[in-house]
């Protein structure tokens, strides 16, 4: 039992650097606090004494503001940071070496009873406001950025933002793993929010879709002229109008 509280204290000290000292920690960290209690109250549960876990549970969460249900499994070195808000469901799994911040919701989105709520792997970060909600599994050392909604799975190594979730750094195969290697290094991770160089996918896609379509008319425009040479009597069709404000909203350099 000692040996799991000193490794979730020095968890605090690895991934908090405001931690002075063991005595600050052991008082004034509602995360720890919270997985205290749970570590007591899931104990208890796994005997069969439902009633008194959950009302540890209650608890905790009146003393904590950080609702851990009693049922959920949890791994070592599992650290909150300021943790206020926090709700984690009974079917929750989370592995080694987790870290959430306040506000992350990991819920489900049925009400039959069996798996509901997700499963995280070793080393997940999961950014402040984030939920994940549903029986799916977040790949080990995922990044879920801050008020993102995460609805499917998570591949190992992914950072995922936006509503809903999207994968935008995903560690794959050679030329194209290193180009999203390098993106994830310059845009580093924010836990409270998203990073100035931080792509919105929607707007990514959108972007990707109108450089397609320049190329495209690009070669209509050549082939164009090419039957005018070889046909005098061609002529271009008059396409529409396109007002170029209406791409503002997908532009990375607004003024």
């Amino acid at each position: 039992m000692f040996d799991g509280l000193r490794e979730d204290i020095d968890s605090v000290f690895h991934r908090d650097p405001a931690a002075r000292n063991t005595f600050e920690v052991l008082t004034n960290y509602p995360g720890l606090h919270a997985l205290l209690f749970y570590r007591l109250a899931h104990s208890l549960w796994c005997r069969g004494f439902k009633w008194l876990a959950r009302t540890i549970s209650t608890l905790a969460r009146w003393l904590t503001g950080i609702e851990i249900h009693p049922g959920a499994t949890i791994g070592r070195r599992f650290f909150i940071d300021h943790g206020m808000g926090v709700v984690i469901g009974e079917t929750t799994v989370i592995g080694d070496d987790v870290t959430l911040y306040q506000g992350v919701t990991l819920g489900g989105t049925s009400w039959n009873k069996g798996k509901r709520h997700p499963t995280l792997g070793d080393g997940v970060v999961v950014g402040a406001g984030a939920k994940i909600l549903g029986p799916f599994e977040v790949g080990a050392r995922a990044k879920i950025g801050s008020n993102s909604v995460v609805t499917k799975a998570v591949p190992d190594d992914a950072t995922v933002v936006g509503i809903p979730g999207r994968v935008i750094v995903k560690r794959d195969g050679a030329e194209e793993g290193e180009k999203r290697r390098e993106m994830e290094k310059r845009m580093g991770f924010d836990a409270y929010g998203v990073t100035e160089e931080m792509p919105d996918p929607v707007a990514r896609a959108v972007r990707s879709l109108l450089d397609h379509m320049q190329v495209v008319d690009d070669r209509i425009e050549n082939m164009c002229k090419a039957l005018q040479r070889v046909d005098n009597e061609y002529r271009n069709g008059r396409m529409p109008h396109i007002d170029e404000e209406d791409f503002d909203c997908v532009r990375d350099d607004k003024d």
